[in-house]
């Protein structure tokens, strides 16, 4: 029940990797370096959920168009069909890392192929970048940028309360979207292209969770918070007249203006006190709801109340379901049911013990009743049944006493829906998952509604280590906010997080090399022991001893065999033991914070690295020295490992673009380093099983190479290197860990700061065999009919991405193939990948690289681009295959 998201990752990011650029330091030995593409398959490893949902949006006007926003892993959009979720801003890059944060989402009813994302993590100096509203013609599948001249704040506290960005329901082409940091309120009339400040909108807000904070994030002025158009008041085609605006200040927190956005005026008898969450207007009989809470939210607050205001008479009706000295708690979660618009429910958001609460009317908030009562305290009576069996981790293997119980129905529960084609569905959102119902009604008639997670491929964790034994579970994770899991079937949600203890986020773990069986992991606790150990895979976990002034888990190392244990704590220097750590001795040679590793042959070596100095310890972590290595990097944002099988082969990534920045190899135990030179950054390096033929591990790394961001990897020892994911899988920041898997070949498996365990799975069945995976086109003379669809799948001032599809529509089998066309509009192409290609003038030739020539009849191969343009980009409407002519579809 984490009351915060992990920030430890952005905070590591922002602190190093986005300084100034002086040049890389050079290498010893220059390593050649080509770019290549392989084709991979991406998934998450299912955890389903994990985090905070602050937003859930139906589209008004079409049936099961389902929109979510997360705080910091992207949106996602509703399919019906299969009850499950897709993601749509795996295209957001390193650089934008912070637009995977999501403050607020709009869908648009009058042509629901639109939908809009106002997109950022942070307002203060932890996100480098300014926020953006994101536009998409096609459900989110592609989407355009506008950049704001201020930062938004998806992660920041009150993200729950809005919606700040809103579509004006009969002229669709205006929209308003609410800032926060004192920067007003904004409007676009031409479908989010342009934007520009309402400059007669007389409140910016001063709500201030804690204006004492000087990191900024506490005392952000949460400002303008939400927007709601009266759409009785206008006509399509034309504004509507009547808006209201909620406002983060508590004497003046909502605003009306009856001239489209002309003029405001603060709405007369209003309550004060309140900041205003949500404010929900039922047209068809002339009321704004409005829930209201004395604190921001998501986690905290008070005090509540919730009020009906008359928009034809202005009157104020306080209808509250509880009196408010009984409130201990906020309200939030507001929705009508717009089939029937006098039911109206609220949630007690900030309610975390005994449970949240929701209540529900059925006379526009006259009487209301509730989740569920007390009986005789501590005894409760449900409304409802709870099924978590497609997520059995929600209990949190928790055994409470009444009147808490497990499953909780939530907490943080800011977003709650009716869906508005069927009163009885219903999904709201909590800090852990996204629930809902398809039996609410029920709760009318004096029955039970079933509660159940729908939040199957909506994945919000933030990784923080991940491990992939030889044998065992495929997988071990590090999570932020839920502690971490072991996953013995990728394709299945564990059954429950690590217990015994339970961290709320653990920040490190490792495996004994020889003896995988054996693991341990660190983490952070609000009390008890902050290390843990298991001797069958992870299965089973009994709780060690902290070393005295021990505050957070820092990192650990497991010694190859298991025997023991070296422990760089938070709040304590580095700590030795043998055995399970029922006692530890401090390290000596080593300053505290470092970042400890063990070498995987020999059970008396550990590594460390702080402040640019690497250490080495050869008696089992009793004393380290430093080594004479030099050139690495100054700061902290590194990440190293030892090669499983090989002793003294270390590699380590890591460091900041002020400074020395890349991927070093030794092979003396660290008495020396190699900067690779082909590598301009990289900030993760992993193992996996070699390519077939190689005699050396697989490398996987989260880098820059060739100017290039991405995952890559490489079969011959870091010379060549293989981007594997494209511009549409990026995943924002993937700068924590990386790991191969020891038993797949090019498994590999990437965490995210936000979007979960995601790992890839390559095409190449062949098991890698050809080093970098580059080049191998042939010139080819197929045979048979042929067709090509050319997609933009995203655009912006200057540069565009595109995929195109060639499908083998004849009868024969091509063994290579050579795609030929002309661009209309002088476009050039910057980076082409699974296909090599050429490029004179106007002229582009696409061929086949060496696992891809094959294509059987009725098959496809594609391959995929960025490019640049100015003026037009119009799509080629020609394309030859060989001397043949393929339909274009």
């Amino acid at each position: 029940m984490r009351r915060t998201r992990i920030l430890t990752a952005v905070l590591a990011l922002a602190a190093g990797l986005l300084a100034g650029t002086p040049p890389a330091l050079a290498a010893d030995h220059p390593a050649k370096t080509s770019l290549a593409a392989d084709t991979y398959t991406w998934r998450n490893a299912r955890i389903d959920g994990g985090g905070f949902v602050p937003g859930v949006v139906f589209n008004r006007s079409e049936k099961n168009l389902v929109y979510a926003r997360t705080d910091i892993g992207g949106a996602y959009r509703w399919q019906e069909s299969t009850k499950t979720w897709t993601p749509l801003l795996d295209s957001v890059g390193w650089d934008d890392w912070g637009h995977t944060g999501v403050v607020s989402l709009a869908s648009d009813s009058v042509d629901p192929n639109r939908v809009y994302a106002a997109v950022g993590t942070y307002t203060n100096s932890w996100d480098p970048t300014n926020g953006a509203v994101l536009r998409s013609s096609d459900r989110g599948a592609d989407w355009q940028k506008t950049d704001l001249p201020f930062k938004l704040g998806g992660n920041m506290p009150g993200r729950g309360m809005g919606e700040r960005l809103a579509i004006d329901p009969n002229k669709d082409s205006v929209l308003y979207l609410g800032a926060p940091s004192g920067k007003g309120l904004w409007r676009s009339t031409d479908s989010g292209v342009t934007w520009s400040q309402v400059t007669g909108f007389p409140n910016v807000g001063n709500y201030q969770q804690d204006p004492t904070d000087t990191t900024g994030y506490a005392s952000d002025n949460q400002g303008i918070v939400w927007v709601t158009f009266d759409e009785s008041t206008g006509t399509s085609g034309s504004a509507t007249k009547t808006l209201y605006v909620g406002v983060a200040d508590k004497d003046n927190a909502v605003y009306r203006s009856t001239d489209a956005g002309a003029t405001w005026t603060r709405l007369a008898g209003q309550p004060t006190g309140y900041l205003a969450h949500k404010g929900v207007l039922d047209a068809r009989n002339g009321y704004l709801y409005l829930a209201y809470s004395d604190k921001g939210g998501p986690y905290d607050g008070g005090k509540g109340q919730l009020w009906r205001y008359a928009t034809a008479t202005g009157t104020w009706t306080n209808i509250s379901p509880v009196a408010e000295a009984d409130t201990y708690y906020g309200f939030s979660g507001l929705t009508v049911d717009r089939q029937h618009p006098g039911t109206v429910m609220a949630t007690a958001y900030s309610s975390w013990w005994p449970d949240t609460q929701l209540f529900r009317s059925t006379d526009s908030g006259a009487t209301w009743t509730k989740a569920w009562d007390y009986t005789s305290y501590p005894n409760r009576s449900n409304r409802y049944t709870i099924d978590v069996s497609s997520s059995p981790w929600l209990t949190f293997g928790a055994n409470p006493s009444p009147p808490e119980q497990s499953p909780k129905l939530g907490w943080m529960t800011e977003s709650l829906e009716i869906d508005p084609f069927n009163s009885d569905r219903m999904m709201y959102g909590t800090g852990a998952t996204l629930y809902g119902t398809e039996n609410l009604t029920t709760w009318d008639s004096g029955g039970q509604f079933t509660v159940k997670p729908m939040v199957q491929g909506l994945e919000e964790t933030a990784v923080n280590d991940l491990a992939s034994p030889p044998s065992g579970a495929p997988l071990l994770s590090a999570l932020g906010d839920i502690g971490g899991f072991r996953h013995t079937d990728l394709t299945k949600v564990p059954s429950m997080m690590f217990t015994s203890p339970t961290f709320t986020t653990t920040t490190g773990l490792d495996f004994a090399e020889t003896n995988p069986a054996t693991l341990v992991r660190v983490g952070d606790l609000d009390s008890g022991p902050h290390i843990a150990f298991s001797t069958d895979d992870g299965a089973n976990w009994f709780a060690g001893t902290d070393p005295s002034g021990v505050s957070g888990g820092g990192t650990v190392a497991a010694s190859s065999d298991g025997s023991r244990f070296v422990w760089s704590p938070e709040g304590a220097g580095v700590q030795y033991t043998t055995g399970f750590g029922s006692s530890w001795s401090a390290s000596s040679g080593i300053p505290s914070g470092a970042r400890v590793a063990s070498d995987r042959v020999d059970p008396k070596t550990f590594y460390g690295f702080k402040s640019g100095r690497f250490y080495v310890s050869s008696d089992g972590g009793a004393t380290f020295t430093a080594s004479a290595a030099t050139g690495l990097p100054s700061g902290d944002s590194v990440r190293f490992k030892a090669l499983p099988g090989t002793k003294g082969d270390v590699w380590l990534a890591g460091g900041a673009s002020d400074g020395a920045y890349g991927l070093w190899h030794s092979t003396d135990a660290g008495t020396s380093f190699t900067k690779l030179s082909g590598v301009d950054q990289a900030d993760t390096i992993g193992f996996g099983k070699a390519a077939t033929g190689a005699s050396y591990q697989t490398l996987y790394t989260s880098a820059k190479i060739g100017g290039v961001r991405g995952i890559f990897r490489s079969t011959d020892k870091g010379v060549t290197w293989t981007r594997i994911n494209d511009d549409a899988h990026q995943w924002g920041w993937t700068g924590a860990a990386i790991t191969g898997d020891p038993r797949v070949y090019g498994r590999v498996y990437v965490s995210t700061n936000g979007r979960g365990v995601i790992y890839g799975d390559t095409s190449d069945t062949s098991g890698g065999g050809g080093g970098g995976g580059g080049g191998g086109g042939t010139d080819p003379t197929p045979t048979g009919a042929c067709s090509v669809t050319y997609r933009i799948t995203n655009q912006w001032a200057g540069g565009f991405q595109a995929d195109v599809q060639l499908s083998n529509t004849g009868s024969t089998a091509w063994t290579g193939w050579s795609l030929g066309w002309s661009f209309a509009d002088g476009q050039k192409i910057s980076q082409l990948w699974n296909a090599d290609y050429t490029q004179s003038g106007t002229a582009v030739t696409a061929k086949n690289v060496n696992w891809n020539g094959t294509v059987a009849a009725g098959s496809s191969v594609g391959f995929g681009f960025t490019g640049t343009w100015s003026g037009s980009n119009t799509k080629p409407t020609s394309f030859e295959l060989g001397d043949q002519t393929c339909a274009v579809t």
